[in-house]
């Protein structure tokens, strides 16, 4: 079996990587005051487009996989395959639990979901703001542990790399860039 993932593949993982790392990043975050202050509503509608983009390229990379019917197989011990398996769908379950949240915790604070070109969609949850404020704080524990849990995955990948000189790592980079570390 072919040790790489499809050029596809590489796109909607690398993608989904860069919009949630810019999507953290622009998330203006704390208080529901100062989340919903004006003068954090580009930087809010910028989170929220972008987490909306990247719920659907889950859901798109998802269908893609089964579509494509193969995950490349690396050798390894079988401990080691299932906690890459079980990282693996965590991530993917993080992908959509942490977009899913916030849209419920606006939704039940009373707030629409803001997207970018001024795209509105209102609450479509009865108000709850005492609930809506607990999703909110977990969509905000969600996003910590999604990016703790991705520069693990990122980090493990590096450490095959480098120290068990496989090709894991390799399986996931463009070949270009693969040929630059002296594996395609």
């Amino acid at each position: 079996m072919n040790p790489r993932y499809s050029g596809i593949s590489q796109s909607f993982h690398w993608l989904t990587a860069i919009l949630v790392l810019v999507a953290f990043t622009l998330g203006p975050g704390g208080s529901e005051q100062r989340v919903y202050d004006a003068s954090h509503d580009l930087s809010r509608q910028w989170h929220e487009s972008l987490g909306m983009l990247v719920l659907a390229l889950t859901l798109l990379r998802l269908l893609w996989r089964s579509a494509e019917g193969r995950v490349p197989s690396h050798a390894g011990s079988g401990l080691g395959d299932r906690a890459a398996r079980i990282v693996q769908w965590l991530l993917y379950a993080m992908l959509f639990a942490v977009p899913l949240t916030a849209v419920a915790g606006a939704w039940l604070q009373g707030h629409p979901l803001t997207l970018l070109a001024g795209w509105q969609i209102a609450p479509q949850l009865a108000l709850q703001h005492a609930l809506g404020n607990g999703v909110a704080t977990v969509h905000t524990w969600l996003g910590d542990a999604l990016l703790w849990l991705a520069g693990a995955h990122a980090a493990a990948a590096i450490a095959h790399h480098a120290l068990l000189h496989d090709d894991v790592l390799v399986s996931m980079l463009p070949r270009a860039l693969a040929r630059h570390l002296g594996r395609a």
